[in-house]
This record gives C-alpha cells, sequence and structure tokens, in this order.
C-alpha cells in the first residue's frame, strides 16, 4: 500500500511539473521592422521613388514609413529607434530632410505605426540630381534587431527632377518639343499630372479631356498673371526682379526658391516663360 502511495505522488509530481512547462510563455525579443507590402501582399524591399516636380508648389512633404512589431501586443508604450543610414544616404540633414527623432514610441495596445520623415524642397540642386535617403529600424529602447536587414532597411531616391512622360509625343504637336520647365510649368497650370496615351484602349474617349488641359496651359502662358487672379488658392505670385530688368518671377509663396522667369522680347512686345535654354515656352 505505501509502494502504491508513493508511485501516485510521484505521478502526480510529474504530472504538474508538465503542466508548469506547459503553461510557460515563449521568450524571445521583440522586433520592429519596415512593414512594405507589394501588389501580391509580399514584403517590398524595393526603393521608394519620389518627386518634387509633380507637387512644384510644395517646400516639404512627409513620407510615412510604416512600422510593425514581431511580438503581442502589451499594455504599456514602448520606445523603438529609426536610424538613418550613412552608408545609403547622399542626403543632406536640414537641406534635404528633417533629422529624425532620437527615437519613437509605441503606443500601448498597439503592433503598428506609421513614423512621418519630412523631405525638403529647399535645394536648387535637386532640378538636376537625385538624393537618396536610407532608412533602417536598429536595437533601441525596447526593441532588437533580430531580423534581417531587408526587413529592416529602406531606401527613398528623391529630387524635384522631371522626365519625357510617355504620352508627350502623342501631343508634340499641341505642345512642342519636351522641356522640364514647359513640363513644370503644365503641371502648375492644367492641373493634373498626365494626358491621355494614345496607344491605350479606348484612348479616343479621353481627347476631349486632353485638349481641355492643353488649352487651360495655353491660356496660361499668354497670361499668368490673369491665371494667379483666377486661381488665388494656388499661393502663386507674379513679381518683377528687383535687379532694374524687365524680367519677372513666377513662384510659390510656400517654395520660393523654385521660380520661372518671365521676360520681356521686344521684338514681339511681349512677355513669355523661358525654359532652361533661355528660349521662349510657346504652344
Amino acid at each position: 500500500m505505501k509502494k502504491n502511495i508513493f508511485y501516485f505522488s510521484l505521478l502526480s509530481i510529474m504530472f504538474l511539473a508538465c503542466k508548469k512547462n506547459e503553461l510557460m510563455p515563449y521568450q524571445s525579443a521583440d522586433n520592429v521592422y519596415l512593414h512594405y507590402l507589394d501588389k501580391d501582399g509580399l514584403q517590398d524591399t524595393t526603393t521608394i521613388s519620389y518627386s518634387f516636380a509633380y507637387n512644384p508648389s510644395l517646400g516639404q512633404d512627409t513620407i510615412w514609413v510604416p512600422i510593425i512589431v514581431t511580438g503581442p501586443k502589451v499594455a504599456h508604450s514602448r520606445q523603438f529607434v529609426l536610424s538613418v543610414v550613412d552608408s545609403l544616404t547622399t542626403a543632406v540633414k536640414g537641406t534635404h530632410y528633417e533629422a529624425l527623432k532620437t527615437s519613437y514610441t509605441l503606443p500601448a495596445d498597439s503592433g503598428t505605426l506609421k513614423i512621418p520623415v519630412i523631405l525638403k524642397n529647399t535645394d536648387d540642386a535637386l532640378a538636376n540630381k537625385s538624393v537618396t535617403l536610407g532608412l533602417r529600424t536598429i536595437a533601441g529602447g525596447d526593441f532588437a534587431a533580430g531580423l534581417p536587414l531587408a526587413l529592416r532597411t529602406k531606401k527613398i531616391i528623391f529630387s524635384n527632377r522631371l522626365e519625357r512622360p510617355g504620352w508627350w509625343i502623342y501631343w508634340q504637336s499641341q505642345l512642342g518639343d519636351y522641356g522640364r520647365i514647359k513640363h513644370q510649368l503644365f503641371l502648375i497650370a492644367s492641373g493634373t499630372v498626365d494626358l491621355v496615351d494614345m496607344s491605350k484602349p479606348n484612348a479616343y474617349l479621353e481627347i476631349p479631356r486632353t485638349l481641355y488641359f492643353i488649352d487651360n496651359f495655353r491660356v496660361f502662358l499668354k497670361d499668368p498673371a490673369s491665371w494667379i487672379a483666377r486661381n488665388p488658392d494656388k499661393g502663386y505670385v507674379l513679381l518683377k526682379k528687383t535687379n532694374g530688368s524687365d524680367e519677372y518671377e513666377f513662384y510659390s509663396e510656400s517654395a520660393p526658391t523654385k521660380r520661372f522667369t518671365l521676360k520681356y522680347f521686344a521684338q514681339v512686345n511681349g512677355y513669355f516663360f523661358v525654359d532652361e535654354s533661355g528660349k521662349q515656352i510657346i504652344i
């Protein structure tokens, strides 16, 4: 009988020990990474491209960086670090982007967060070159850095530069030869970023819309002062230069360093915008 009681006690102890082990939570350091997904819902590690040229009135813009936690949610706030990667970065802090915070706060009961990264449009050189900004989550605060670099890293390449769009060739008889300044002025005046690509099916349905935008651009080029008066919400001004010349400068008050020149041509007794080669912009 005593022998049976001994075995029963031993089995009970073993059962309780096993049960206790089963209830032990899995212990692992939590991580944060950049939660970019492609069209198939898979992790997207490609570079982000951005151009201020499509929003020429902006002095700066915000890129929202999505953060996600690998571990469970908790009932208190936590700190993590998003850092600039020097080896991936050619952008200059303060000139091309605003400095990141030393750490960011993930709210309680949350597993995701979007971090604002401010890109700046104050460097005239961005009209001719692109710069890059590399971002990475690193160990710090309440989180480790145990995940692969590809998941924790993102590169943003940005500029204020335009390239000839594919649709331009179909409307060159209306718009004339391509130029970046002409393209920028088109974006300002037309209120659209593209015209119909005539190689697409049913493109003919968009021809009236395209002709409307081109006509708006033509009117703008002839009389930018009237366009400003009709569109005060756009925030553009036209001021005469103070250097004693007959030239005017057209620019957005929110991005005053990006200016377009309106020059007087005596042979035709009129003012015209000039392109990057100093030639009249006419369509």
